[in-house]
């Protein structure tokens, strides 16, 4: 009830009454002062002035489920949500869900995160309303070797989400980092339940610095708040990435990988670069010359031969 009082008040400029909004909702007076009340100690700024009625003034900047959907227009990303003022890690519970069977779309967001997680087991810091960090189930027709693809897919559909809403240039580390001005603004964690020749479900984690202040960021960090100049609106970025995300996992499916790996190289900041790339104990030096169909970077060593690698750090050497 409460969205819909709010997509009524978003109709009209001026006031409208108590009795007017009762009427063409079909609820009490009293059921109405309630809502209206809730909504006020949501953030929703709602003046009242006797004889007037109720005017929308403002929205608060969270991510209520109700406002993520409200003119989302996708087919099925987002049509579940399972928010939160706080959470120890979205992936951690994507991961239960995807076990429960959650359908593909699902996702989880939270305002904060006590135990954000990145790659290799690094903390994401994720202070509450200022950035986004979600979580999103998809069950995937490919073969576990080739999941890489889909941190590729997903690092593509920030860039593209920051584009179209902003107009704001980003580019791509391999495998997992979004940068702006060589600044780290965004961060994807893909996680996955398989078998030895099937993928069950992915979840792939995205945490993004929105209107992060500058002083709390380290040095490597930035978020579209100092890059701007002004605060951000995190439903608009949000709704964007989930547009674009659905986009280009419907692409995958439909003609391979080859149409993003495409749009990857455009993004990329890593092509061309001399690279260290560090896998576990040992690491590999070289030029980065290109991406393979699965994700994978290919490394020309000194020698002359092409190395694949599938997972690491990398280093931009100067």
């Amino acid at each position: 009830m409460k969205e819909k009082i709010l997509d009524y008040l978003n109709k009209k400029d001026d006031y409208l009454s108590g009795d007017q909004i009762s009427k063409h909702l079909g609820i009490s007076r009293q059921g109405l002062w309630k809502h209206i009340q809730e909504l006020k100690d949501s953030g929703y700024e709602i003046v009242a002035v006797p004889h007037l009625g109720y005017r929308l003034q403002s929205c608060p900047d969270r991510l209520f489920p109700f406002e993520v959907t409200r003119n989302l227009n996708t087919k099925f990303t987002g049509k579940k949500i399972h928010y939160f003022d706080y959470l120890a890690s979205t992936m951690d519970l994507a991961m239960q869900l995807g076990m429960q069977g959650e359908p593909a779309g699902t996702l989880v967001l939270a305002e904060s995160q006590t135990k954000g997680r990145g790659r290799l087991g690094r903390n994401w810091f994720s202070p509450k309303y200022k950035g986004i960090y979600l979580s999103l189930i998809l069950r995937p027709k490919i073969l576990p070797q080739v999941s890489p693809i889909l941190t590729l897919m997903s690092a593509v559909s920030i860039c593209e989400a920051l584009k179209n809403t902003l107009g704001m240039e980003t580019q791509i580390k391999w495998p997992n980092d979004v940068l702006m001005h060589n600044k780290k603004i965004a961060g994807i964690l893909t996680e996955m339940n398989s078998e030895v020749d099937k993928v069950n479900f992915v979840v792939i984690g995205i945490g993004l610095n929105v209107n992060n202040d500058k002083k709390y960021l380290i040095a490597q960090a930035t978020s579209l708040k100092e890059q701007s100049g002004q605060r951000v609106s995190r439903i608009f970025i949000l709704q964007e990435l989930l547009r674009r995300l659905e986009a280009n996992y419907s692409l995958l499916e439909d003609k391979g990988s080859a149409p993003i790996i495409d749009k990857w190289r455009t993004f990329s900041l890593t092509l061309g670069k001399r690279v260290k790339v560090y896998c576990q104990d040992k690491h590999i030096e070289g030029s980065a010359v290109d991406i393979d169909k699965d994700g994978g970077l290919l490394i020309r060593k000194d020698s002359g031969l092409i190395q694949k690698v599938s997972s690491g750090d990398v280093m931009h050497c100067r």
